[in-house]
């Protein structure tokens, strides 16, 4: 039996189409899936007849659910390279995207997590279907959200990055053109005919892509910010957690009190480490916060709450991880501070320079 590719790159009238063919895995992105996509973008870049890149994953459920998380936790637990090589090429994956020269569309149609939204909010145009369901939830998995999490999350408007940082909040299509995550929404049941369009187009005139979008959109709804949105630049304000959940349970609101539960859930290490991050990446470059993830990420598999976090959430699935230290109050701040030493020469970002 022919194992079908995942990746499925290929041009198809004026754009290079890529589509993360993983559907039962909900398009999880592998090493071998970031390797690929850079060889094509490197190629269409430098390709006239390439207009635009448009990007969608296989399946109705997701556009892509993160990385190969598994993979992750037995390199670290092998204590090779594994790791480190996987996220080395997908934070390049990322900063390409970042780069890039011409439109990169992503349609972002169901769940978009991790290293999904690595592969897409970086780019110049994210498009959001009805199924869109858009999170960074690594604090749940002692992690903390990498692939440029640091760059963009600071950049949203008030603390909406933060909140969505902390607690993994997750964000339907409304709420992500609200935030600003989603440049264009498109109803699910338009997507293939959107495709079609974009695949027959010139793009070449100036503002082409986007009367074409715009033919395809529609109102995707209300976005519950509208009513949050106060209540969350209140309680994630600052550069500690603890004052956060002392805000919150003053309030003792419905709202405050739902963001307590999730937060008692998550790893307090990730929660620190989180928000620090959070906050220097503020004023990094996109390169620096990239060397950042890489140093934060490696750190992580020196420790035991993203081993615990992977065992609860993926492998055994009980979902009652067990963290250490398990209170903030706990968690030495110096410990977090070293997270963001340089790596040794060897594995630092340094193809960045």
């Amino acid at each position: 039996m022919t194992q079908e590719p995942e990746i499925i790159a290929r041009k198809c009238g004026h754009v290079g189409r890529i589509t993360l063919n993983r559907p039962k895995a909900l398009n999880a992105l592998t090493h071998g899936m970031c390797l690929a996509m850079i060889e094509a973008l490197q190629v269409w870049a430098q390709d006239d007849a390439v207009q635009a890149i448009v990007v969608d994953g296989a399946g109705e459920k997701g556009f892509c659910a993160g990385g190969d998380i598994l993979k992750l936790h037995d390199s670290g637990k092998a204590g090779n390279d594994d790791a480190w090589l996987f996220w080395r090429d997908e934070y390049r994956l990322n900063t390409l995207i970042h780069h890039y020269p011409k439109p990169y569309v992503a349609l972002i149609d169901g769940i978009v997590m991790g290293g999904g939204v690595g592969v897409s909010v970086h780019g110049s145009h994210r498009v959001a279907g009805d199924r869109t369901m858009f999170a960074m939830p690594e604090t749940g998995i002692g992690f903390h959200p990498d692939v440029g999490g640091a760059w963009f999350l600071p950049r949203l408007d008030g603390e909406i990055g933060t909140w969505m940082g902390l607690t993994g909040a997750r964000l339907k299509a409304p709420d992500c053109i609200a935030a600003g995550l989603a440049t264009h929404y498109c109803p699910s049941a338009q997507t293939e005919a959107l495709i079609a369009a974009l695949e027959r187009a010139d793009l070449t005139g100036e503002d082409a892509l986007e009367v074409l979008l715009e033919e395809f959109s529609g109102d995707p709804g209300d976005s519950d910010l509208a009513l949050t949105r106060t209540l969350i630049d209140a309680a994630f304000a600052g550069d500690s957690v603890e004052p956060m959940i002392e805000r919150m349970t003053a309030a003792g609101d419905a709202w405050s009190i739902k963001q307590l539960k999730i937060l008692a859930g998550k790893s307090p290490t990730a929660l620190k480490l989180t928000l620090a991050a959070l906050r220097a990446g503020a004023d990094l470059s996109f390169e620096g916060v990239m060397r950042q993830d890489l140093r934060l990420s490696a750190w992580c598999l020196t420790g035991t709450d993203f081993y615990e976090g992977v065992r609860a959430v993926i492998i055994e699935k009980d979902n009652k991880p067990v963290w250490s230290p398990a209170s903030l109050s706990e968690v030495d701040d110096l410990a977090v501070a070293a997270a963001f030493a340089p790596l040794d020469d060897a594995h630092e970002m340094t193809f960045l320079d």
